[in-house]
């Protein structure tokens, strides 16, 4: 981070870029999740004193990354909608669930120059949807795709 005059400079939230199986999606507007994980708590109630003594559970569990990007017919359009088919397998007799996939990252940046990486691992297609059709609106057209997956992490 950049340091003017005497304080540091915080980075902004618009710079950045998701790269799935190493590659680039451009037109992705906005990431929402970034949570490195929440470990449950137990209550544990100390022998009929009242008290209740809290403990880590050893579970960890991650926030669903919630993806929005411009429709614009460009190939990110195919690239995405092969995944949700593929997790989805339309019209076959059997479903796909979780089983297609995918690593990626979101490398945030600051003017250019790349200065976070998250990282998450083995993610699926939970939901697709797209924004609302209106008549006489001049909103963009959007897709917000949901991926679960097994742990997000800051990397060098």
């Amino acid at each position: 981070m950049p340091k003017v005059g005497d304080i540091w400079e915080s980075y902004r939230t618009s710079e950045f870029v998701l790269v799935i199986d190493g590659t680039e999606s451009p037109g992705v507007t906005k990431v929402s999740g970034l949570s490195e994980g929440e470990i449950d708590t137990i209550e544990q109630p100390d022998g009929g004193s009242g008290r209740i003594i809290k403990i880590a559970s050893a579970v960890i569990k991650y926030e669903s990354l919630t993806i929005e990007r411009n429709v614009d017919g460009s190939p990110e359009d195919q690239r995405f909608r092969l995944w949700f088919q593929q997790t989805f397998q339309l019209n076959q007799p059997t479903q796909g669930g979780s089983g297609v996939r995918k690593n990626g990252m979101i490398i945030k940046r600051h003017n250019g120059t790349p200065v976070l990486t998250f990282a998450f691992y083995n993610a699926w297609v939970k939901s697709s949807k797209f924004s609302d059709l209106e008549a006489g609106s001049n909103n963009l057209f959007k897709q917000t795709i949901v991926l679960e997956h097994e742990g997000l992490e800051r990397v060098e």
